[in-house]
């Protein structure tokens, strides 16, 4: 109703649902296995990280995404703000990942991804590479930005395939010992 007057601690209702009342925010780590979508609905016979959690976490949405064939971290909250502090460019939040490449990364190709940044289409790509194995095919990879298949496509540019890709790290959040499709459940 237009002008009403409530007293303080009178519940207030519109359209059925209490205004003012504390949401209970929820914030769960999921260990995303290769093979399944980070949406709600299955595309074709591809499960969806929904599948793997119980129902009462099924409203919860994904904080960022990792595309079918990756795997690692994956958050999921009903926090807005949360999920908007996480997935703006303004705020920078580390991932990390481990990345296997189909073929050797040549040093030349290693320098022009961290220090100048590769074109990829929507703009440079600039990405921190340690090398993990003498042949130079495993790699952790570190960034802050989080555009759609932005390493594979930072690779792709120079002609690598990305073989694997798994996220470990997103912010203060690891992937600890959860196991593929498990799950807990974290504060922030």
């Amino acid at each position: 109703m237009l002008g009403a007057r409530f007293t303080p601690g009178q519940p207030v209702v519109v359209d059925g649902d209490q205004v003012g009342e504390t949401p209970v925010f929820r914030y769960v780590v999921l260990h995303k296995p290769a093979g399944y979508v980070c949406s709600r609905r299955r595309q074709g016979d591809v499960p969806t990280i929904y599948e793997l959690l119980p129902e009462d976490m099924r409203p919860l949405k994904a904080v960022g995404r990792l595309d079918k064939d990756s795997s690692g971290l994956l958050l999921l909250t009903n926090d807005g703000d949360f999920a908007f502090s996480y997935t703006h460019p303004k705020f920078a939040k580390t991932k990390v990942y481990d990345v296997m490449l189909a073929k050797p990364l040549e040093p030349l190709h290693q320098q022009m991804i961290c220090d100048y940044g590769i074109d990829i289409g929507d703009g440079v790509s600039r990405l921190g590479l340690q090398k993990e194995d003498d042949e130079r095919i495993r790699w952790t990879v570190t960034m802050t930005e989080g555009r759609n298949r932005q390493i594979r496509r930072t690779f792709a540019a120079l002609g690598y395939e990305v073989v694997a890709l798994h996220r470990t790290q997103f912010g203060p959040f690891a992937l600890g010992a959860l196991e593929a499709g498990e799950y807990e459940q974290v504060t922030p």
